[in-house]
This record gives structure tokens, sequence and C-alpha cells, in this order.
């Protein structure tokens, strides 16, 4: 007879002796103290400092888009009451969606309970009923992508991470005549690089392939209005359908797609991920709308979160810390090793009070684990020295490399 519950035991103790197993911390956020936060557990209460939260600007506290999901727990209650197709649209969705489809400067746009339901709705649509399609997805495109694609059952290519040689090369070896998605991300998240999406809007002309692109890290904290990399960069228009997150930059939860109308609709109208999942409660999609609407007329706290990864960059560059790619707002630190991985996060948050979650795999390769660490505009400068002087000490005592002065890792 078949032992399933020592199978799945095995399994684990496997994964625990590689150094893979994760555990995470029980954590509560205090409102209006961001970064602080409490260490919870047996006998514990500690107050702590939270280096790693995606909410990459603060805003889950701020004040307006607290008061704005107050309101509308009291006006409308908890829940959404079901999915769209049961329970309608309430009217915080609806405007959600307009201010969504306006920041990017697009027809429609169409939101989902998170951001990963969001691209594997919209990529299983898009490339599965696109007779023939074929898709060139970036070798380090979220699991959520790689999900819809899979799901949509279309003809993929990887290229290789940001070599649009390679992509070209993948392009011009398939049938002009069949439909082409190209899907990418702008930022991407564990590298903190970003794609060379001038390049790719070119190729994608000159192919003429559909552009499917990620924005999930660059939402709210790049371009004018915080529509994104790619807004930044003056390439608005040049990217047919837009994903975005608004549990990032925008402090909530759940996801979107911006795009033409049509093709908004023909995701509403067949993606099961859309059509059988309950709703946004409408307390929440009031909270992004808040949120969206702040960041598009405030340039303060884009401003200071550059200002803030640039000074962690600078002061780990002169440790000799390697850092994966400096290129974007997030901090990747390089170790390299899943045991040092967890021991040195471990030593941060037990020693110093830092709490930064190791990275490993299947995030990040093996080999290749890391801390994924985000300053935020609410970290203060003092702030940033003290972490950077622990991070160097635990460094230190943990026998790491060094990077050579002048190189990235």
């Amino acid at each position: 007879m078949f032992g399933y519950i020592d199978f799945f035991s095995a399994e684990i103790e496997k994964l625990k002796e590689r150094g893979g197993y994760r555990t995470f911390l029980e954590v509560a956020r205090m409102a209006g103290e961001f970064p602080a936060a409490l260490k919870h557990g047996p006998g514990d209460g500690r107050r702590i400092s939270v280096w790693c939260s995606n909410d990459y600007l603060g805003m889950g506290q701020h004040p307006l888009v607290l008061a704005a999901m107050k309101q509308a727990v009291d006006e409308t209650g908890a829940g959404s009451g079901g999915s769209r197709n049961i329970s309608g649209n309430h009217r915080y969705h609806v405007e959600l969606e307009r201010e969504l489809a306006d920041l990017h400067g697009m027809e429609s746009a169409l939101i989902f309970p998170s951001g990963y339901v969001a691209n594997d709705a919209a990529l299983t649509v898009l490339a599965g009923r696109l007779p023939g399609c074929v898709v060139f997805s970036d070798e380090l495109n979220h699991a959520s992508m790689i999900a819809g694609i899979r799901h949509s059952g279309a003809e993929k290519h990887v290229f290789r991470h940001n070599d649009m040689e390679h992509l070209e090369e993948l392009l011009a070896g398939t049938d002009p005549a069949l439909p082409k998605i190209i899907a990418l991300e702008s930022v991407y998240s564990m590298e903190s690089d970003v794609a060379p999406l001038e390049r790719v809007a070119e190729l994608a002309r000159t192919y003429n392939a559909f552009t499917y692109l990620d924005e999930v890290h660059a939402v709210g904290m790049y371009g004018p209005h915080g529509a994104g990399k790619a807004a930044e960069l003056g390439l608005d228009g040049r990217f047919d359908v837009v994903q975005g997150t608004l549990a990032k930059a925008f402090g909530t939860a759940g996801g979107y797609v911006a795009g033409p109308a049509a093709v908004v609709d023909a995701i509403r109208s067949f993606a099961s991920a859309f059509i059988f999942t309950t709703s946004l409660p409408p307390a929440v999609a009031a909270g992004a709308l808040a949120a969206v609407r702040h960041l598009k007329r405030s340039d303060q706290e884009r401003k200071q979160l550059q200002a803030k990864a640039g000074l962690l960059q600078e002061l780990l560059r002169e440790r000799g810390i390697p850092v994966v790619s400096e290129a974007a707002h997030i901090v990747p630190v390089l170790i390299g090793d899943a045991v040092k991985c967890r021991e040195v996060a471990s030593e941060l948050l037990e020693r110093h009070g830092y709490y930064v979650q190791p990275i490993n795999a299947p995030s990040v390769p093996t080999g290749s684990e890391r801390l994924r660490v985000t300053p935020t505009p609410q970290h203060s400068e003092d702030e940033i020295v003290g972490f950077a002087r622990a991070l160097d000490g635990v460094w230190e005592r943990a026998g790491l490399p060094r990077r050579l002065a002048g190189a990235l890792a």
C-alpha cells in the first residue's frame, strides 16, 4: 500500500537537507509606523524593522488609502458578494478600472484578485485564442506569466534574459503569417534590472508581434504619474497590453490589465480565472483607487524611493557587498548559498532587528540565493546607514566574498 503521508514527509525532508525549506516570520505591521512591525511568536513581541516589503512606497499605510477603505467598509461591508458575473460590478470596481485605463493611456482596464491571476488569465486567453499563436517569453518572466502561457497551449520560445539578438533570431525563424506575442517584464524583481523596452518595441513592429508588458514592479514608481517604465522612457502606446498590480506601489491587493477595449473585453469574456473568481472587496478597490489617484499627482514618494535606494546601493558598493544590479529600486544582495543566505537573514533579525526574508529556489536559480532588500521612502537615512553597517558585520562573520571595487556581481 502506498504511503501518501510518508511520501510527502520525505519530500519535505529532502527540501530541508538542500537548505531550500522556507519558514515565514509572523509579522504584525503597525498602522502609521511603517517600516516598524512587531515580531510575534512564543514569548515574543519584539519591535523590528522590515526591509523586504513589496509595499514599495508605504501606500498601504497612507492616511488617504486607510480613510478610503474605512469609508468603503462602512458603506458596503466586507466582501463583494461573489464574482462579477454573479454579483455585478461595484462602482469602486468601475471607477478603479477607469482610473487605471487613464493612467496607461489605454481604452480599457480589468481588475483581478491578484497580479498572478491577471497574468495567468490574460495570457491564457490571448495566446490560447489566437490561431497558431507563438509566444516569445523572457527566461526570467514571473511564474504567473509562465503559467498563463502554458495554460494557453500555444507554442512557446524562451529567449535569453534581455537578449534582443536572441529574441530577433527566434522571431525571424518563425512563420511571418502566424500571430506572435512577446511577453516580458519591465523591471525584474529578483535581478532589479530593466528590459530594453525600446528595442522590444522596435522588434515587435518589425515582426508584427503583439506585446504584453508586465509592469508590476514599475507602476506607481516610474514614469509620469507613475504609469511605469515604458511611460518613463517615452514609449507610451508602444505596448499593446500592460499588466500591473495594486499590491506593490499602490499598497493594497489585486492585479489588472490595461489595453485596447476589444482585447480587454475578450479577457473579461473568456478568462475562467475572471469569470469564476470572487471579485475584489469594494473596500480594497476603494483603497487602491485612492492610492492610484494620489500617485498620479504626487512625485514626492517616487523621488524619495530613488534617493533611498541609491543611498543603500552606494553604501553596499563601498563595502564590497555584491549587488546583482543597481538599475532599479530593489537591492538584491547576492549570497549564492541557501544555508548561508538563511543564516545571514537570521542574524540580521536576531542581532539587529532587521527583517529580510531569504530568497532561494525556485524564486531564483540554485546557487544564486540572495537577500532581496527593499528600502522605502519611510526608511530614514540613519536607518539605511545602520542597516548597511549591520549587513557588513554579518557578512564578515559569515566569511562571504567581497565584490571587486567598481564591479557589480
